[in-house]
């Protein structure tokens, strides 16, 4: 029973914003599969519901993104579930705007939210959805930068890839990390 997570910060001044795309990605599977999240056993929101014969979760902290590794861990302790089981999907400035990247493991690249996830799990073995964001701002202002909303511009590309990003979640449900890897990046 795979769990799909989107990282995010929780308050409606993060709504919308760059540091919150892994939010927007679960919402939108959410809508497609008519779910609704809700409050879980624990600091997250969840929806429990079936994919194609497959059980699955999703899931978003209600832990700022800097502590998003306590409702990760809470989550996969209360289901029993492994760290592969869960594709956390979360932004990454070193990626053009709209951007995917899967990977079965690896480091948090600098991201907070992945990297308390890494200290939480003890573990780096969880598959990641990236979404990229960009760079598109001056040295010392990359918190304003995430912490802001995508330029008007972006609004095409970025809907067009929180779809990619909802059909790679479908591929990971259905077939795994390592096909949604051939297919996505």
């Amino acid at each position: 029973m795979p769990i799909i997570a989107g990282l995010g910060n929780i308050g409606q001044e993060y709504a919308g914003t760059r540091h919150n795309i892994g939010f927007d990605i679960v919402d939108q599977l959410a809508d497609s599969l008519k779910l609704s999240l809700g409050p879980g056993k624990g600091p997250f929101y969840l929806a429990e519901g079936r994919y194609k014969g497959e059980s699955i979760i999703l899931l978003k902290p209600t832990t700022y993104m800097n502590q998003s590794g306590i409702a990760i861990r809470k989550a996969l302790g209360h289901y029993q579930l492994e760290p592969q089981d869960c594709l956390v999907c979360y932004d990454d400035i070193n990626l053009r705007v709209g951007k995917l990247r899967l990977r079965p493991d690896g480091s948090a690249g600098g991201h907070n939210g992945v990297s308390d996830i890494i200290y939480q799990l003890q573990s780096k073995n969880f598959p990641r959805l990236r979404f990229g964001i960009g760079d598109d701002f001056s040295q010392g202002d990359q918190v304003s930068y995430v912490l802001s909303p995508f330029d008007p511009d972006q609004k095409e590309i970025v809907e067009k890839g929180v779809d990619e990003a909802v059909d790679a979640c479908y591929c990971f449900i259905r077939e795994g990390i390592d096909q949604a890897m051939n297919e996505f990046n």
